[in-house]
C-alpha cells in the first residue's frame, strides 16, 4: 500500500496551492497550517530548494471521531498535503493515505473513519 497519492499539474505554485485549497474545502478539510519547507531550509541550512509547501488540512467532524476513538490520534493528525515545484512548468501534489498510516494503529474503530477519510482526499487528488 503506498503511503500517499499523487497528480501532477501544470500550473504556476501559488495558483496549484489555491486549487488545493479549493479541493480540499470541497471535501469538507480546511487548511490550519501551511509550512513553507524550501524558505524554512533556506533560512535553517542555507540550502536551495524548489518551492515546496506542506498543508496541514483537517475535516473537523472525522478529527473529533478519530480523537473518540483513539485519544493518542492527534500525533497523526492533521492530513498532510504537500505542493511542490516539479520542474519544467510542472506541479505535484501528493496527500497522505490515511489508510497506510492508521495500520500503525491497533484500532478498529479508526478503520471505518481512515477509509472514509483516504476516500475524500483521493477525491480531491483526482479534482485536481
Amino acid at each position: 500500500m503506498n503511503y500517499y497519492f499523487s497528480t501532477t499539474l501544470t500550473l504556476d505554485f501559488e495558483k496549484a496551492i489555491e486549487a488545493t485549497t479549493a479541493a480540499l474545502k470541497e471535501e469538507g478539510f480546511g487548511v490550519l497550517t501551511e509550512i513553507d519547507i524550501a524558505q524554512t531550509m533556506k533560512k535553517k541550512l542555507d540550502v536551495d530548494l524548489p518551492k515546496y509547501k506542506i498543508l496541514g488540512a483537517c475535516n473537523p467532524q472525522y478529527a473529533y471521531n478519530a480523537l473518540q476513538a483513539e485519544n493518542k490520534i492527534g500525533t497523526m493528525l492533521p492530513c498532510n498535503v504537500i505542493v511542490q515545484d516539479a520542474g519544467g512548468g510542472k506541479v505535484e501534489v501528493s496527500a497522505v493515505n490515511p489508510m497506510a498510516s492508521m495500520q500503525a494503529v491497533e484500532n478498529p474503530e479508526l478503520g471505518t473513519l481512515a477509509q472514509e477519510v483516504t476516500e475524500k482526499l483521493q477525491r480531491v487528488i483526482s479534482s485536481l
